[in-house]
């Protein structure tokens, strides 16, 4: 399937598939998009809420790995555990291109970051800072069987209209039964049918305002 590097509204860059018309970050502002939805809405609040000084969290379409380069940047204050489940790795050469370490504060930092994240061998943890590590995992959300493991979950699938099968009661269910109790999952996605089929699964959900360029997003917790 094509993939094409292009730029968002807030300036940084991410991939478009040209066939389905999809993103990987919202065309508006991909850094903005991730800061919003997953480190402010996700993990400030996740450390804030329950007093967390250690989390473990899931990520749901790990991708370019913006999501956990924002991360280890930003909450470098707690010790992190970080999984990133991707079922079709990003190649090198986009990755390259994608240069996310040059919008970030700290270039050098966030470029070294940045590099040995998508440097590790896939399916082992490693310790990429003294407070974060990762374990990428090559597999497709359907295979996810963990139990009663993490903290938080970036839920960043591909939308509904072009993945439907990863928006049901099936799949929220496993992150369900992932999260530990108060466990947290946060997603850009506020449509009806994705809160119905969090709801029906048991997890209490909340719309938040959205990113630039949308109006909502869902916070879901594990009572």
């Amino acid at each position: 399937m094509e993939r094409k590097i292009i730029n968002t509204g807030d300036g940084s860059a991410t991939i478009h598939i040209p066939e389905w018309n999809e993103q990987y970050h919202s065309k508006h502002g991909a850094l903005q998009e991730a800061m919003h939805v997953f480190i402010k809405m996700g993990l400030d609040f996740t450390i804030a809420e329950f007093d967390k000084f250690e989390l473990s969290i899931l990520e749901i379409g790990f991708g370019t790995g913006l999501n956990a380069l924002l991360t280890a940047f930003y909450g470098s204050t707690v010790k992190i555990d970080y999984t990133g489940v991707e079922a079709y790795p990003v190649k090198p050469e986009e990755l390259e291109v994608l240069d996310y370490a040059s919008v970030l504060p700290d270039f050098d930092t966030a470029e070294a970051v940045f590099n040995k994240m998508h440097q590790i061998d896939w399916e082992k943890s490693a310790a990429i800072t003294s407070n974060f590590s990762l374990k990428k995992q090559e597999k497709t959300f359907q295979e996810i069987e963990d139990q009663d493991t993490f903290d938080l979950i970036y839920f960043d699938a591909f939308g509904a209209r072009v993945q439907p099968e990863l928006w049901t009661e099936d799949i929220f269910l496993k992150m369900y039964n992932s999260l530990k109790v108060n466990g947290v999952l946060v997603t850009y996605a506020a449509k009806g049918s994705v809160r119905r089929a969090m709801q029906a699964v048991g997890f209490t959900v909340e719309r938040l305002p959205g990113p630039p360029g949308k109006r909502e997003m869902l916070r879901a917790v594990k009572k």
